[in-house]
């Protein structure tokens, strides 16, 4: 449910001498696909005609490489589980699949490490070694956006100079047009203090700063709080539980150093879950969820007298719909366990804490496998979008009069018919902010010119 463009054709799928399969490697007659995802990928034939063909990537973005291939093998990639031998596949598939024709593509997906085998674990233990070696999470998506911005102004040849110079100033001038707009017919533009939790959007920028503003726009004159604990969404990493951090979290407007008094006393206080709590921390790697909140942290509270900005601790929170809050296997942090040992940590370091709920909602469309279409103002597709706001707006209604069990009971009974992807870290949120009252701000949704995802957000507080 990412929101991530696809690789850059750049990447080299086409590799000029094709790895080559080797049956008496278990790992490539037996293989096992990691995450993946799936993308079209245009093409232009020898005798200039176009095609579409399939893309796959690591959706944990541990390997950079994809793999380009036809359509037809969407119908083999499930049988890819390790449980089958290349004949099997072939046998079961049938439709004209031939084993030369597998066994190409199988060495693919090892070379590119997008199975499981020794180049997927070299890969993931390189990822694994540069993450330790440093304190803190550099930019990602919010440098790319900074960079964006220059190049509006300078051009498409702004210098890296260029873009580190000015980068800030324009996301700054950027987040307060957000602001100035989203708020100017509000009849309450600002907070009278700061809340306990807030619930804003991960969408990028483009698609979900309204809500963003929404919710930081009416903290910029509330007292500032001492830590901000960023309860972000799990998208692709490994973690079957609560996935914590042990990092601060740079953007193009500095840092925010990770709080380790309050992850000192958060290990204390969970005990001995307190290492599985991190033990799968390089799932932030690649995790955006967390990353887009920090700019707007920065922007609306600034630095203290000794030019720090709040201090951050991040999660990423599993889907608690999924197996009633614990561990997907029985092997990570549960909900009840997190949610208990944050309160305590939390009371135990005192101070001014906003917790804050990194939330998407609905993803509905083509693009995520429905077969209803979305485009027109009338009709099948204007229906299915006024149907999907409207149970987004019950859910949240439910959610706002702070019955979780009630929204975390209903969305497993329907089976999360819109797919909302931050169920855990709302319900999270609000459990340790136990807010007297949650108020929605916004809802909206946004649509592709396409027609075929449709993915919602909201704005709420919590006092």
């Amino acid at each position: 449910m990412t929101d991530q463009p696809a690789p850059n054709p750049d990447q080299n799928p086409n590799q000029a001498t094709p790895p080559r399969f080797d049956g008496s490697a278990e790992h490539q007659n037996k293989p096992k696909l990691l995450k993946i995802r799936g993308f079209p990928f245009p093409m232009q034939t020898p005798d200039g005609q176009q095609q579409t063909l399939l893309g796959l990537a690591d959706a944990s973005q541990v390997s950079s490489k994809i793999v380009v291939t036809q359509p037809a093998f969407q119908a083999v990639l499930p049988l890819l589980d390790g449980s089958r031998d290349i004949d099997q596949i072939v046998a079961e598939v049938g439709r004209g699949l031939q084993r030369p024709m597998l066994e190409q593509l199988v060495a693919q997906l090892s070379d590119a490490g997008l199975i499981e085998g020794p180049v997927h674990e070299r890969l993931l233990a390189e990822m694994k070694e540069a993450f330790d070696k440093s304190d803190n999470l550099p930019p990602a998506s919010t440098a790319q956006f900074a960079d964006l911005l220059v190049m509006q102004e300078v051009g498409q040849d702004a210098t890296p100079e260029q873009k580190s110079e000015k980068g800030p100033a324009k996301l700054r001038e950027a987040m307060d047009a957000w602001i100035e707009a989203a708020l100017k017919d509000a009849e309450n533009p600002a907070f009278d203090s700061l809340p306990k939790a807030i619930v804003a959007p991960h969408l990028d920028y483009q698609r979900g700063w309204f809500n963003y503003a929404q919710a930081y726009g009416r903290m910029r004159v509330v007292d500032r709080p001492d830590r901000v604990v960023v309860l972000g969404t799990n998208h692709f990493g490994r973690s079957t539980g609560v996935c914590g951090c042990n990092k601060g979290f740079e953007s193009p407007l500095g840092l925010c150093a990770a709080d380790t008094e309050l992850m000192d006393a958060l290990r204390v206080a969970m005990g001995d879950q307190a290492d599985l709590l991190f033990a799968n921390r390089y799932d932030h790697e690649n995790e955006h969820s967390v990353e887009l909140h920090i700019p707007w942290i920065q922007h609306v509270f600034g630095q203290d007298g000794s030019g720090a900005y709040p201090r951050v601790f991040a999660a990423l929170i599993h889907d608690p719909v999924v197996n009633n809050g614990d561990s997907y296997d029985g092997n990570g942090v549960d909900l009840e366990s997190f949610i208990t040992g944050l309160n305590r940590a939390i009371a135990e370091v005192g101070g001014k804490t906003l917790v804050v709920s990194s939330a998407d909602l609905s993803h509905v469309g083509p693009a995520f496998g429905d077969q209803q279409t979305l485009e027109g103002e009338e009709g099948p597709g204007a229906e299915f979008r006024a149907k999907t706001a409207t149970h987004d707006k019950e859910m949240l209604q439910t959610f706002s009069e702070k019955r979780l069990e009630d929204l975390v009971g209903s969305m497993a009974w329907q089976q999360n018919p819109t797919r909302w992807c931050s169920i855990g870290n709302m319900v999270a949120a609000a459990r340790v902010a136990d807010p007297e009252r949650i108020e929605l701000l916004n809802y909206a949704a946004t649509m592709d010119p396409q027609g075929t995802t449709f993915v919602s957000s909201a704005a709420l507080a919590m006092f």
